[in-house]
């Protein structure tokens, strides 16, 4: 059964690992370089109540994370954030992305966001279809904005609005 809790420095080194294997093998990140376990920790240390990231595990393996990163340093923007979700490679299709992007979700809305905003790489339609199904919409598609893997690839973006 899967366990979703608040991130601690102690699962960095999953956390690091999860995003790893997303940066060397996958288009659901722009990232090129791997990140270190101390990368890791100063990232984690940089959320806060506002911007949380929290872990989801199996009988204390941590299969998978989710973050609220700050979308702007500019205060404008101290309300919105961009959500992100990966799962190991070995747990997905499971349900377990679905849990943690609906815990994610109503983690910023108690933490007074408004506004959540979603990049979603091209061909990643599973992510779009589990943002649409937790109230995202499409707002619009950036045109070969990064290149991975050789290729240039568009951006989904996706955003949630909390009513207030």
């Amino acid at each position: 059964m899967l366990t979703i809790r608040q991130a601690i420095e102690n699962d960095m080194s999953a956390v690091a690992d999860i995003y790893n294997d997303a940066i060397l093998n996958t288009t659901a990140t722009f990232d090129t370089e791997t990140k270190s376990l101390e990368n890791r920790i100063q990232w984690l240390n940089q959320h806060s109540s506002m911007n949380p990231v929290i872990v989801g595990e199996i009988e204390g393996v941590v299969v998978g994370w989710a973050s609220l990163s700050k979308w702007s340093e500019r205060s404008a923007y101290d309300t919105t954030a961009e959500v992100s979700v990966y799962v190991h490679k070995d747990f997905r299709d499971r349900g377990f992305g679905r849990k943690l992007l609906e815990v994610i979700t109503l983690e910023g809305e108690k933490a007074g966001l408004h506004t959540i905003l979603s990049r979603i790489t091209q061909g990643n339609e599973k992510s779009i279809h589990l943002h649409e199904l937790f109230g995202y919409e499409h707002i619009g598609v950036l045109k070969e904005v990064g290149m991975k893997f050789g290729q240039f690839l568009d951006v989904h973006m996706m955003q949630k609005v909390f009513a207030k």
